[in-house]
């Protein structure tokens, strides 16, 4: 074989097929076998392996929960220890699933189950989101560090780092949350009419139109410590266990260490990003996290993006809730049943509703020549 052919090969997409039953390793390999190269393994001992030999090349993994020489958590176990999982989706199958051993997997960090008997079109999709959902996270988080050490080493604007930044970070989140995009852009269309209000009504903040620009902008990177949340809590459709909770609420600090690699000294521009990061879910009776501050120790920008966040997730749908109506909305953000917010935040936030219906109702595609 020339080297040509040699790099070709290795260019193939693989997915590795690991079951002890003959027939499932043959149903799952015909439903793929036309678009990607299929290596099979009839124990967990031969998929571990073949996870070590082909990790560069493979695109998915099809793993038996139960199988001889190592069972599919004892593989999902190897993965995790040698970092695989971060970079290659596992869909777990089984003909006896028990809600341990499907909590188990998830928190071992499986990306889906599918349960014998198969349907192969279901099948089909759900692996292919999958493997799209992993290839352009990966993508995206390639582009970015390769970006990242570029500006390490030059001379460019701030401006430029921002502006990257912002449409590279909360792209990643966005695309592994499963959203569109908008949610940051109506976030930010949603802090601007705030600050708008703000400035008109409460002049006392010194808010300044330059200072309204940088606060709005830096509201995109509001939740951009999702990144370093799993999927399998991430994405989980219903209600988070107490540990799963925890591990979401600290979105707060893994986005700031993000930040804080891209640390600027007496940049007005970072430490708003930084402070909206940390402090979007405080809440002014005290009663929000991560630090529990209270009235005006939260940072106004914070405050602002805050009130923004929520009535955005209260209005669209998402994977563990249905929309609520904008009214209703409005009702329970003024009742406080999402938390206490300050009265001049609040007040603006009544001013402000009717634009906020307004754009609730239509496309966005107008928003990003507002901001």
């Amino acid at each position: 074989m020339s080297t040509t052919e040699i790099n070709s090969a290795e260019m193939i997409k693989t997915i590795l097929i690991a079951d002890d039953a003959e027939i499932n390793r043959d149903i799952i390999k015909i439903i793929f076998d036309e678009q990607y190269n299929i290596i099979e393994a009839k124990d967990g001992a031969e998929a571990i392996e073949a996870i070590i030999e082909h990790k560069d090349n493979l695109s998915l993994i099809f793993l038996d929960l139960i199988m001889p020489n190592n069972s599919g958590l004892d593989v999902l176990d190897f993965m995790n220890k040698e970092g695989y999982i971060n970079t290659i989706p596992v869909i777990m199958i089984t003909g006896e699933a028990t809600e341990k051993s499907d909590e188990k997997a998830y928190e071992y960090g499986a990306s889906d189950i599918i349960y014998k008997p198969f349907a192969p079109k279901v099948v089909m999709r759900r692996a292919k989101n999958i493997i799209e959902l992993f290839e352009h996270r990966i993508s995206l988080e390639e582009k970015l560090e390769k970006r990242t050490k570029e500006l390490k080493s030059s001379k460019k604007k701030l401006q430029k780092t921002n502006e990257f930044l912002i449409n590279a970070l909360s792209s990643v989140v966005e695309f592994r949350s499963l959203e569109t995009g908008d949610h940051i852009k109506r976030v930010k269309y949603f802090t601007s009419k705030l600050l708008e209000y703000l400035m008109e009504f409460f002049p006392q903040y010194g808010i300044t139109e330059e200072q309204a620009s940088l606060i709005t902008h830096a509201s995109a990177l509001h939740d951009i410590g999702k990144i370093a949340i799993a999927d399998n809590i991430l994405l989980k459709p219903g209600k988070l266990s107490d540990d799963e909770y925890e591990e979401i609420k600290n979105h707060t600090i893994y986005g700031c260490e993000i930040l804080e690699k891209f640390h600027q000294d007496d940049n007005p521009f970072y430490q708003y990003c930084y402070d909206i990061c940390r402090h979007h879910h405080e809440r002014h009776d005290g009663n929000g996290y991560p630090d529990g501050l209270k009235g005006d120790e939260i940072p106004l920008c914070a405050q602002i993006v805050s009130i923004a966040d929520v009535y955005d997730a209260l209005v669209t749908e998402r994977v563990y809730k249905s929309p609520y109506a904008v009214e209703e909305a409005v009702r329970m953000i003024k009742e406080g049943e999402c938390g206490e917010f300050a009265p001049d935040v609040l007040y603006c936030f009544d001013l402000a509703k009717y634009d906020f219906f307004n754009v609730t109702e239509k496309s966005f595609s107008f928003i990003e020549e507002t901001i």
